[in-house]
């Protein structure tokens, strides 16, 4: 059997942590920052993990990790 393919997309969008757990970065940080409040701008720094149903899904489109 081949090797699978992992999907390219969310390889470049999510980090597998120690324990297994996908991390992702936030949406929303990338222009019209000027009206957004500076908690909101350095929450938005932050990385977060993905929910349980996500971390399933994860599993099958990086099947390496």
């Amino acid at each position: 059997m081949p090797k699978m393919k992992s999907h390219r997309g969310a390889a470049k969008r999510i980090r597998m942590t120690g324990s297994g757990k996908a991390k992702r970065a936030k949406a929303g940080k990338n222009h019209m920052l000027e009206h957004k409040s500076a908690t909101r701008r350095r929450r938005l720094r932050q990385s977060e993990v993905l929910s349980k149903a996500d971390q399933h899904r994860t599993k099958r489109l990086l099947p390496y990790s």
